[in-house]
């Protein structure tokens, strides 16, 4: 705001200060304002000398705050990774709104670097709250190789009296699409995701996302994770991908591929694909989700497929996957599916 002498002031005199500032110099320092509109030196000195607090408000923390319905509990955590050390550093923050089985629950963290699901690293147990504080540091000694070939989990437990674990919830961080520079550490957070206890299909089980654009003619399919396959031989080695087809009137109009994952009957991919899709195509469209193990040439195994789509070509939970996710415009619609290999 500029400052603009009023009239009343005008041919009185003024000396300079040290720092540049200007005050007036004036015999009597108590001058009475004239009635009227407080516009006068006095209300002019409150706007140029006063600090508006409001505007100077950082940006709320809306991860502390905004919490879905059906929420079971978010998980603060970050990652580092020491390129000369070969070393993952993984600094595990706190958790907040857990939802325990009863009033009262001592939590602790179980964090696991996949595919080895038989090693892991365990939080210190924190004592009856939801909210606990943890803030402990953890280091995986990974090769700069596999690192984006790995996938954190984070299993949350809540320990009762008798020393059982009781699992809370679960987050998984794929890191292949982290980049790690330098020392910089970043804060990320995730909600907890009920773990699906119920045991494999006899061919392994397959979980993805649905979600349909109806302004953009967008199908969206984010493939998640693969959990129970069945390797077919070289179960060290098996590199497992999965192969996206949408077909129309069963005939093939595009498919796309994930990034292959190495030594994992459960592999985690976390990856999204977008077709093209008129509104009127979705009654003889559907969607083919093959799990392929990669063999000695350019050979593969089908481990399993699962398709979904209308009444034409599916029934049962496929279905309803397809039929919730028509229903529910622009949402994701996350679900499991058993794979066969008669499909």
């Amino acid at each position: 705001v500029p400052f603009i002498i009023p009239p009343k002031f005008h041919g009185r005199d003024w000396f300079n200060l040290t720092n540049g500032e200007q005050v007036q110099d004036d015999s009597d320092p108590y001058v009475t304002p004239e009635s009227g509109p407080r516009c006068s030196f006095h209300s002019l000195a409150y706007v140029i000398g006063s600090i508006n607090p409001e505007l100077y408000k950082f940006p709320e923390d809306k991860s502390e705050t905004d919490f879905p319905e059906c929420n079971i509990g978010r998980l603060w955590f970050s990652v580092q990774y020491e390129q000369e050390a070969e070393r993952l550093l993984v600094s595990l923050i706190k958790a907040r709104k857990l939802q325990p089985p009863t009033d009262s629950c001592s939590p602790l963290v179980k964090i696991y670097l996949l595919p080895d699901e038989r090693r892991y690293l365990q939080s210190k147990t924190k004592r009856k709250t939801l909210n606990p504080q943890f803030d402990e540091n953890f280091i995986f000694q990974v090769s700069s190789k596999t690192l984006y070939q790995r996938t954190l989990k984070f299993s949350v437990y809540h320990v009762d009296k008798q020393k059982k674990h009781h699992l809370l919830g679960q987050v998984i961080f794929p890191l292949k699409n982290e980049t790690f520079t330098g020392d910089s550490k970043l804060v990320i957070w995730r909600d907890l995701e009920a773990e699906n206890l119920e045991p494999p299909s006899e061919y392994g089980d397959i979980q993805f996302s649905l979600s349909y654009n109806d302004y953009l003619g967008r199908l969206t399919v984010v493939v998640l994770r693969a959990k129970g396959l069945k390797f077919q031989d070289a179960r060290d080695a098996a590199s497992v991908y999965i192969k996206v087809s949408l077909m129309n009137h069963n005939k093939f109009i595009k498919c796309k591929k994930t990034t292959a994952v190495l030594g994992s009957p459960n592999p985690v991919y976390n990856e999204t694909f977008s077709f093209k899709a008129d509104q009127t195509e979705l009654d003889t469209a559907s969607l083919s989700l093959s799990v392929l193990q990669s063999a000695e040439g350019d050979k593969t195994h089908l481990l399993g497929r699962v398709v979904v789509g209308p009444f034409m070509y599916t029934r049962g939970k496929e279905l309803e996957h397809w039929n919730e996710m028509i229903s529910k415009p622009k949402e994701l619609v996350k679900r499991w599916h058993a794979l066969c290999r008669n499909t």
